[in-house]
């Protein structure tokens, strides 16, 4: 799954559920990650 559509997921699923915090999570391999907080403005 690439970042873009972990974060869009997220995204609409925020929206969806009518949440307001979100934490997106990526392993990249070689000991290497990601991590990207997402808060929903209204």
């Amino acid at each position: 799954m690439s970042g873009a559509r972990l974060v869009g997921t997220l995204v609409r699923q925020l929206e969806r559920t009518g949440g307001r915090l979100g934490l997106a999570t990526l392993c990249v391999g070689v000991g290497q990650g990601l991590a990207m907080a997402v808060e929903r403005v209204d």
